[in-house]
C-alpha cells in the first residue's frame, strides 16, 4: 500500500495510507465524528468516547493516559489526537513505533470546520459528511446582533476552580451566542481563579458545563447566590463533529 504525507493542524507531514481501512481515535468529539461519517472505520476509542451510544471497540484508556501497547496492537492506519485533550510524549511514543498520528488544533468554530474537512477528507480519505453542511448552516443562522449582549464566566473545574480564558472554542461558540467572556482577555487559556474574584466579576451569566468538571443543579449554582447560572451539555459547548449541528439551537436556547 503505497502512502502520501498530509498535513495536520499543527503542520507535521503525516504518512498516511492512500486507503485508510482503521482509525484508533483519542478524542472523544472526534470519534463521534468518524462514527458518524464511516462507522466501520474506527477500531478503538477511549473510555471517555461515549458517542454514538452503541460504539463497539476496543477501548484503549483515557486521553490523558492512553494504553500505547493496546492502541500499536489495533495496527491502526491513523490515530487521532488533539493537541489540547492529548500529551505531547504519548503521541511522540506512537509516533516512535511508526504509526501515523494526525493532531487537530482548534480554537474557533471557522478552525473546526476546516480541521474536520482536513482530517476526514484529507487524512481518512472520506467523502465530506451531509452533517457537517448542516452544521455550518446551523451556526450561519444565529443571528448575534438579535441578541442582547450579555457577559459570562465559564467555570470548568473547582477545587481549584478554573475558568474558560483566552482563545478557546467554547469562547468562540459564547461570542457568536452574544456572550462576552469575562476572562477573554486573560494571559492563560484556563486560568485559576479563586471564587470571591469570580463572583466580584459580577457577571451576567455562569455558565457550568458537565465536562471536564461534572457541574450539575447541586454542584456549582450554589456558590454563584444572586447570579443567573446556565447548566450546559459539554458536548454542546466544547465539542466539534456532529454534535454541532444541533449545539446552535440548544445553546441558544438555553442561553436566551
Amino acid at each position: 500500500m503505497t502512502e502520501q504525507r498530509d498535513t495536520d493542524d499543527l503542520g507535521y507531514a503525516v504518512p498516511v495510507p492512500d486507503r485508510v481501512r482503521r482509525v484508533v481515535s483519542l478524542v472523544p468529539s472526534l470519534t463521534e465524528a468518524v462514527a458518524a461519517t464511516a462507522p466501520g472505520l474506527l477500531v478503538g476509542a477511549t473510555d471517555w468516547c461515549s458517542h454514538p451510544a452503541d460504539l463497539d471497540v476496543v477501548r484503549v484508556r483515557g486521553t490523558k493516559n492512553p494504553d500505547l501497547d493496546a492502541v500499536a496492537d489495533l495496527a491502526p492506519d491513523l490515530v487521532i489526537a488533539n493537541e489540547e485533550e492529548n500529551r505531547v510524549p504519548d503521541l511522540d511514543a506512537l509516533r516512535d513505533r511508526g504509526l501515523a498520528v494526525w493532531v487537530t488544533q482548534v480554537r474557533t468554530l471557522d478552525e473546526a470546520f476546516a480541521s474536520l474537512r482536513r482530517l476526514l477528507c484529507g487524512a481518512c480519505r472520506l467523502d465530506e459528511p451531509e452533517w457537517l453542511g448542516r452544521a455550518e448552516a446551523a451556526w450561519a443562522r444565529i443571528d448575534r446582533a438579535a441578541r442582547p449582549p450579555r457577559t459570562a464566566v465559564v467555570p470548568i473545574w473547582r477545587r481549584p476552580w478554573m475558568v474558560v480564558g483566552r482563545d478557546t472554542f467554547a469562547g468562540d461558540l459564547l461570542r457568536r451566542l452574544g456572550i462576552a467572556n469575562l476572562y477573554a482577555d486573560d494571559a492563560e487559556r484556563y486560568p485559576r481563579v479563586g471564587l470571591d474574584d469570580l463572583v466580584a466579576a459580577a457577571p451576567d451569566l455562569v455558565v457550568l458545563p458537565d465536562e471536564p468538571y461534572r457541574f450539575t443543579a447541586d454542584d456549582g449554582p450554589e456558590c454563584f447566590p444572586g447570579t443567573r447560572t446556565v447548566l450546559l451539555s459539554g458536548r454542546h459547548l466544547t465539542w466539534y463533529g456532529p454534535s454541532l449541528t444541533e449545539a446552535a439551537d440548544e445553546l441558544a436556547r438555553a442561553l436566551r
